[in-house]
């Protein structure tokens, strides 16, 4: 019964594998859902997170303020992550025994996040500056920072961004995928996307509040003024600072909305792209029938 029904589950899986365009087509969709739809918590962490404190930096006013950069480059962005996972994920699953799942999702993840930070860092450095300066729109924030910094201003922070997500995806997509294979086993079927939603927001809680110091250090790093201390520091010269000045407290700034931020973003963000997945899947089937 048990080999009967693992069949089962293998064949249902083999039919759902994504395409490069399915990939391409539910991340976009998902990325765009979770930033446009949970911008004003992200804001809110963004000024906890800031230097110069929540009030100074805007409090509750503004929290719309960076949504534009927010929209143009969150498709662009879950797209290139998903698509690199995808392909890692299936790559290196096919050279590793599946004992080692969890080390082809590692890699897989690891890798799509260093290629979509490339597309993800100068909408964070935009984003970040309009949530912390609500008198800006993001196309100003977008010129100024251009302007006085060059093109490569747009990549402060790459590397801290790339060192904090590597971490979290680390930890989120092993957990994500394995919950969801136990949740499938369980039933005798695929989880459905509702499901895999509810796996997306308990690994995405937990791998954010684990990876605050280093998002806080991201911030920090992306707000800084150009040519001080702070703008040039890494993220552990920018963690010691952060911890002689404000202690454990300041290393969790934000702890509570990131924490509620992703997981309400992992519900939506990996259970719309499972949902796009199945419903281009369905399509799929009935073109061909």
């Amino acid at each position: 019964m048990a080999a009967a029904e693992d069949m089962e589950l293998s064949v249902v899986a083999d039919d759902l594998e994504p395409s490069f365009v399915k990939c391409l087509v539910a991340g976009g969709l998902a990325g765009t859902a979770v930033d446009v739809t949970l911008f004003p918590l992200d804001t809110l962490k963004t000024r906890l997170q800031s230097e110069a404190g929540f009030w100074r930096s805007g409090g509750f006013r503004g929290i719309y303020s960076g949504l534009g950069s927010a929209a143009v480059g969150s498709a662009p962005g879950a797209a290139v992550f998903f698509v690199t996972y995808e392909f890692v994920k299936s790559l290196t699953g096919s050279l590793l025994p599946e004992s080692l799942a969890p080390v082809s999702h590692m890699i897989g993840a690891s890798a799509g996040e260093v290629g979509a930070c490339i597309v993800r860092v100068p909408v964070e450095v935009v984003k970040q500056r309009a949530q912390a300066n609500p008198g800006h729109s993001s196309y100003s924030v977008l010129r100024r920072t251009v302007t006085q910094e060059g093109f490569r201003g747009l990549y402060r922070g790459y590397l801290s961004t790339v060192i904090r997500e590597v971490p979290f995806s680390f930890v989120q997509f092993p957990i994500w995928e394995f919950l969801k294979k136990s949740w499938s086993t369980r039933q005798g079927k695929l989880v459905d996307p509702w499901q895999g939603a509810v796996c997306g927001a308990i690994s995405g809680g937990f791998s954010a509040a684990i990876t605050t110091p280093l998002d806080v250090a991201k911030t920090r790093i992306m707000l800084a003024e150009a040519g001080t201390k702070t703008a040039r520091g890494s993220i552990p010269s920018v963690l010691k600072s952060i911890w002689r000045t404000d202690g454990m407290r300041g290393l969790f700034a934000g702890v509570g909305p990131r924490t509620l931020w992703i997981s309400l973003g992992g519900f939506i963000f990996l259970g719309v792209y499972d949902k796009s997945k199945a419903v281009m899947s369905n399509f799929s089937k009935d073109v061909v029938t």
